[in-house]
């Protein structure tokens, strides 16, 4: 079988456990059924077990039609559109595996009776009862495990493995299951159920972190550009102890914060509930008899209806599903609006097939046979990307869809450790329109943008260094008032410089650094830099305690006028459309929040300040994002525009006050506005952002 060398057997543990695990649940509630049938027939009145296999086939046909509806439904989408399907999808499987798991746990000991008390009911009624109940017992397992499988899937990035450890994890449950209703082998199920609901609960976790990622990444959710890390350049995703950790927890080398908030939350949440649950379990009550009544055997609406009607219902519970889902598939954009173009990739060759194709939706199933991991893109002739596989695993085949308009596109493949390599220029005939294209940028176009930045910050460097000269007479002249506003104008001088988010690293800590995290606060020796002045300075310290601390303050900014164009600071042209939004986001997260006020109460001049370097990043970046989104730059400025009049609105008499003393309503009238331009600025680092290296 080609490339099944190449599966990923990490990332195959999480369905092969997964449909174990569902599919021994589904055995057994199939192998109580059966018995309860042998149990209940008597030689007067002969009870068959083909309602039960037809309410299992019935059941499959659901899962299949279900999965056969997802699959369709997501190719013909836009990949915002499917990102978010996939995002929402991920979540409610986590949400109805970790119910599963609790039911489970709270049942099981009552599950056999439960089924047998409706199997005796279902025989009084009919054939067809029996296997609308066979049909409900089992089509629940169905659905959820053809959902997460569905959703594990897309979290592996379209490789081979989930499939094959889905097929084995199957393939085990059915012989499991069989051995154990032949009493060929025991099983202690509870002790298994409780073990594997603990790996399901990790495996759940890193859905759902992959489920928000996709989300955040389609727009329905903020944060997209809140790295928590970013180890894709220092981890090779290829080797296999990152397929292990990423195969079994869907953990990735880049994630956002709200990922690994969420990752972490779930996990400490839901396994301290579930250990719990199992420490508290109620034992069962003891068996009540069952008073016989004529009404008992009466049944459900749909059981009275089902009756004896056997034929028919085997033949509903089969069919209905299918044809509900060819009809919903038929209802979906169909192929006939862009055939489904199958190319190849092979270690030498991108796409090679692809020769002709018209306006209109388009969808290309891409086969990887380069042996490597990589990225896919479909461009137009301005190289702006118009569709694009992310990542797509050696040895698999995914879809890519996209929407062509007139013009000329070429297919672009980036493996791992090779070249890029490109298809054919292909002319696109037809009227149909196409959504804008994001046309991708490259470091030599922010080199410009990027200069441009470094040289402010470098003039406000060289004003803050001036600045603290001021300061320093103001403490030898014990002037404490004079050296509080001298203090000030230093902070808004580093503000200028832009090093948000600890961008500088532990340059830019030693010159801007908080207390907190340190040993001793405000009094250990590692604490240094302008707020160790703000505090002294509005905490009674003179000169003999401040000069210190101002001499070592000179020497660390130095150091950063030196190093400022390294990539460790200000150089890496590829951080700027980033630091276009974190600047004020950091401004909010450490001014507006308090968070660094160690007396000095200025918040809204130094966010002022922020404003300022963050038009001097969205002008060097004008002419990209005028490129990309003509009128963005305009909103972006009447947004600060509307920040800056709403803070000057707080002075009192042209002065600057903490905002312990401003009026609730302009204080929250700050907070909306700020909210407002960093709702524009966040679409500049996704509209810029370079492609990742392979």
């Amino acid at each position: 079988m080609p490339y099944l060398y190449e599966v990923s057997w990490a990332e195959a543990v999480p369905n092969l456990l997964i449909c174990l695990r569902e599919g021994l649940e589904a055995g057994l509630v199939v192998t109580i059924l059966l018995a309860a049938v042998r149990k209940a027939s008597t030689a007067e009145r002969p009870l068959s077990a083909t309602p039960v296999w037809l309410g299992l086939l019935g059941a499959v046909s659901v899962a299949a039609s279900f999965a056969a509806v997802l699959t369709y439904s997501t190719s013909v989408m836009s990949s915002s559109a499917q990102e978010a399907v996939g995002g929402v999808l991920s979540v409610l499987a986590v949400a109805l595996v970790t119910w599963m798991v609790f039911w489970m746990r709270r049942t099981a000991s009552t599950l056999s009776k439960q089924l047998r008390g409706e199997v005796t009911r279902a025989a009084a009624i009919g054939v067809g009862a029996l296997a609308v109940t066979a049909f409900l017992a089992v089509g629940r397992e169905g659905l959820e495990t053809t959902l997460f499988v569905w959703t594990a899937v897309k979290a592996s990035g379209a490789t081979l493995a989930p499939l094959v450890g889905a097929t084995i994890g199957l393939i085990a449950a059915i012989v499991l299951c069989w051995l154990l209703y032949s009493q060929s082998v025991r099983l202690n199920l509870g002790v298994f159920f409780s073990r594997t609901a603990l790996l399901l609960i990790v495996i759940a976790a890193g859905v759902l972190a992959y489920g928000l990622g996709e989300l955040q990444n389609a727009g329905l959710i903020p944060g997209a550009q809140w790295i928590a890390f970013d180890l894709s350049a220092h981890i090779d995703a290829n080797s296999w102890w990152a397929a292990l950790i990423t195969g079994i927890t869907a953990l990735q080398p880049k994630m956002t914060v709200l990922q690994v908030v969420a990752w972490a939350v779930y996990l400490i949440v839901v396994l301290t509930m579930f250990v719990r649950a199992g420490a508290t379990a109620p034992q069962p009550a003891a068996p009540k008899p069952e008073p016989a009544d004529e009404h008992e055997h009466a049944g459900d609406w749909f059981e009275r209806i089902a009756g004896k009607r056997l034929a028919v219902v085997g033949a509903a519970l089969v069919l209905v599903p299918a044809l509900a889902a060819g009809l919903a598939i038929a209802l979906l954009p169909s192929a006939s609006e862009g055939s489904v173009q199958a190319v190849s990739i092979t270690s030498n060759s991108c796409a090679p097939e692809w020769s002709s194709a018209r306006s209109g939706s388009q969808t290309f199933s891409v086969k990887n046979g380069s042996g490597k991991a990589g990225e896919i893109t479909l461009v137009n002739a301005d190289g702006a990307i118009v569709g694009e596989i992310e990542t797509i695993g050696a040895g698999t085949t995914a879809d890519m869809t996209a929407t062509l308009s007139r013009g000329s596109y070429t297919i672009k493949c980036a493996m791992s450790g090779q070249a890029v390599t490109s298809s054919a220029t292909v002319q696109v005939s037809g009227t149909a329109d196409a959504p804008p294209a994001v046309k991708p940028v490259s470091q030599d176009d922010l080199t410009p943008a990027n200069d441009a930045y470094q040289a402010a910050a470098a003039q406000a460097l060289g004003r803050l260094t001036e600045t603290l000269g001021a300061l320093r007479n103001d403490l030898h002249a014990n002037n404490i008032a004079a050296a509080q506003a001298d203090w000030l104008t230093a902070q808004e001088q580093w503000e200028r410089v832009g090093a948000s988010y600890n961008s500088f690293g532990a340059a830019g800590t030693a010159v801007d650094g908080l207390p907190g995290g340190l040993p001793d606060g405000v009094n250990d020796v590692g604490f240094t830099g302008l707020h160790r002045l703000e505090y002294g300075l509005w905490h009674g310290q003179g000169a003999a305690q401040l000069l210190p601390v101002l001499d070592k303050l000179g020497a660390d900014i130095a150091t950063v006028q030196q190093n400022l164009s390294s990539t460790d600071l200000a150089g890496d042209p590829t951080n700027l459309p980033i630091r276009g939004h974190e600047i004020l986001e950091d401004a909010l997260r450490d001014h507006i929040s308090g968070m660094d006020d160690l007396g000095g109460g200025a918040a809204y001049p130094l966010t002022m300040a922020d404003i300022d370097i963050t038009r001097t990043v969205i002008s060097g970046l004008g002419p990209l994002l005028d490129e990309r989104a003509p009128d963005l730059r305009a909103t972006i400025a009447a947004r600060l525009d509307t920040l800056q009049r709403t803070l000057l609105a707080t002075q009192d008499g042209g002065k600057w006050r903490p905002p312990a003393q401003i009026p609730h309503a302009a204080q929250q009238s700050v907070k909306a506005a700020l909210g407002g331009a960093l709702e524009v600025l966040a679409r500049v680092p996704r509209l810029l952002e370079v492609p990742a290296a392979h």
